[in-house]
Parts: C-alpha cells; structure tokens; sequence
C-alpha cells in the first residue's frame, strides 16, 4: 500500500495495519515463512477480515514486510560506504546482516531461500546486492578487503549465522559472532 494510501485510513485502521505489520515481523522471525493470515490475525489480536481489507494476499503482507527489510539493510550498506575507515564500514555492515539472520528465520528464508518473491521484494533485493558489491569493491580499492571477496561470501556468512542461530539460540544466542 502506498504511503498516501496509509496517510489517507482512519486512526484505528493505521493502528490495526501496524499491529498486523508487527504481528507478521514477528512471527516471520520466529517461525519463518509458515504462519498464515489467520495466525498473525491472531497474533495481532485482529479478525483476518481486517488484514484482508488492506493486505488481499499473504504475497502482499510478504512484500510488506520484506521490501522494507532489504531498503533498511541497503541504507545500511550506504552508511558503510560512508564510513572514513573501509574495512570498519564494511565490517559493521557484515555485522549486523548476520545479526539479523541469526535471529530472523522469515529474513533468511526470503533472502536466501528458492521463496518466490514479489516483483517490489526482487528490485529491493537487487538494489541492496549493488550497495553491497559496492561496498565490498570500495573496502578492496583501499586494500582493507581480500580481492576474491565477493557479495556472495556475505551471503554465505548470514546464512551460516542464521544456522549457528537456529542450532545454537536457545543456549547461546550470539554465537554466530565467534564465526562470523
């Protein structure tokens, strides 16, 4: 939904619409990408009418959620590139990536995963791929970062941290730091 749209419900319309988008992040989080409509209806402490008023599709809630998720991490890969010290920016962003994926199955399954994916999710998640490359490249211009490096081995560590985080969580939730 655009934001003119949102811009436009009543009080208690955008209220419920943040529940559903909370109740949706959440239980993404936890249980990845199974929970229905009905159960973040549940979740969100609304009827399933209300999600399907303004979100006709489990598609769409995904699209929601997800395209926000990449735009955050993107501008996160941008805050890196203009970090004064390459590596550091490079690392922070490393980071916090593998945070996320330690913690966010729903995160990991849409990134990672053979999910297909909304057209607005696709471009979000090229878009971070690109500041990512272009961050990578930036950290090796300035001999921070290994040349063979490649946006394909973040990807290999945020699903590594995302497997340390489901094996290991329950007992050691940061123990995809000591690997990453």
């Amino acid at each position: 939904m655009a934001k003119s749209e949102v811009g436009r419900l009543r009080s208690d319309a955008v209220r419920n619409r943040q529940r559903i988008l909370a109740a949706a992040r959440d239980l993404f989080a936890s249980q990845g990408l199974e929970p229905s409509l009905n159960d973040i209806a549940r979740h969100a402490g609304v009827g399933v009418g209300t999600i399907y008023r303004r979100l006709a599709t489990k598609e769409a809630l995904l699209d929601e959620v997800f395209a926000e998720e990449f735009d955050g991490l993107a501008a996160l890969a941008k805050e890196g590139l203009g970090q004064e010290d390459p590596w550091q920016g490079f690392a922070d962003f490393v980071t916090r990536v593998c945070e996320l994926t330690a913690v966010d199955r729903g995160l990991r399954e849409i990134a990672f995963g053979a999910t297909c994916v909304s057209p607005s999710v696709h471009t979000a998640r090229e878009r971070l791929t690109v500041t990512l490359v272009e961050l990578a490249d930036h950290a090796k211009s300035k001999g921070c970062l290994r040349q063979e490096l490649s946006h394909l081995d973040v990807h290999i560590l945020a699903i590594l941290a995302g497997a340390v985080g489901d094996f290991a969580g329950q007992e050691d939730g940061h123990l995809w730091r000591r690997y990453v």
